[in-house]
């Protein structure tokens, strides 16, 4: 079965989080590789130049420096990089920032999940679900 999705690039400045989506992505699909930063003014740097090409965005919204918010804003409006999806991966599950980011252009809003076996799940779900398309 053909993978939609060949290269993940998580954003988030959780060190914890990061390590335990990986651990999930590889349970969910070894088909898929990946890419984690912790910092989203970097991310947009390297996505920038081509220096990292994926086919989809993991962001987390609450960071320093640059906020899940403010990447999401500068992702839609630069040609180059506006049709990436972004799927936001945050710990909150407020109706009102869930829709502000969709108004943003984020294609999907995924609660992070509290246990292991429910982010795997929810991983595949997800990849599965871009199979179909």
């Amino acid at each position: 079965m053909a993978v939609k999705y060949r290269h993940i690039l998580l954003i988030d400045d959780d060190e914890d989080d990061g390590e335990i989506f990986v651990a999930a992505l590889k349970v969910a699909s070894a088909a898929v590789a990946y890419t984690v930063l912790d910092d989203a003014t970097e991310a947009l740097d390297q996505l920038s130049s081509k220096e990292i090409i994926p086919d989809v965005i993991f962001l987390d919204l609450n960071m320093p420096i640059m906020n899940g918010q403010q990447f999401l804003l500068e992702v839609k409006k630069n040609q180059g990089l506006q049709n990436i999806p972004v799927v936001i991966f945050s710990t909150t599950s407020h109706s009102p920032t869930i829709q502000l980011t969709k108004e943003f252009g984020a294609q999907d809003f995924i609660t992070k999940p509290n246990n292991f076996d429910e982010l795997v799940h929810v991983l595949k779900n997800f990849l599965n679900e871009r199979h179909a398309e």
